[in-house]
């Protein structure tokens, strides 16, 4: 007889995986692809704190991306499951993103890199840590 999390294909909740040393870094890189990109890390940011942003706000928060660049990336972090879009049914047209459960528990884990480049040696701290006063001003 087979059990429940066998039939359902997903682990209960508390059990984890056992990866070997490839499956793992196969895994890890697989889910790097999700935040891969020039400009997804940046939506991500500004959608961390249970934030709900317009289109236009994004558009307005992250100076040098093209309309359709931001789009190709909003739809991209959606059908992956990071970001939730919701439209309002109204004239004019009202569409907010923020960030699902599952996304908004990936900002420990970029926490946690942050944490770890701060603690690099100097001369790869220094090439890891945006130290740009310009855009410590945007935050």
């Amino acid at each position: 007889m087979t059990s429940t999390d066998e039939k359902v294909g997903y682990l209960p909740k508390g059990e984890r995986y056992t990866y070997s040393a490839l499956s793992g870094a196969q895994s890890v890189q697989n889910t790097l692809r999700i935040v891969e990109g020039r400009w997804k890390l940046v939506i991500l940011f500004q959608l961390f704190g249970g934030q709900r942003r317009r289109f236009s706000e994004l558009e307005r928060a992250i100076p040098g991306i093209s309309q359709k660049m931001l789009i190709q990336q909003l739809r991209r972090l959606e059908e992956d499951g990071v970001v939730a879009r919701i439209v309002h049914h109204q004239v004019p047209p009202k569409v907010e993103y923020h960030l699902t459960e599952w996304g908004q528990a990936l900002c420990p884990a970029l926490d946690a890199l942050l944490v770890w480049a701060e603690g690099a040696p100097e001369a790869v701290r220094d090439a890891l840590i945006s130290s740009d006063p310009a855009l410590a001003q945007e935050a």
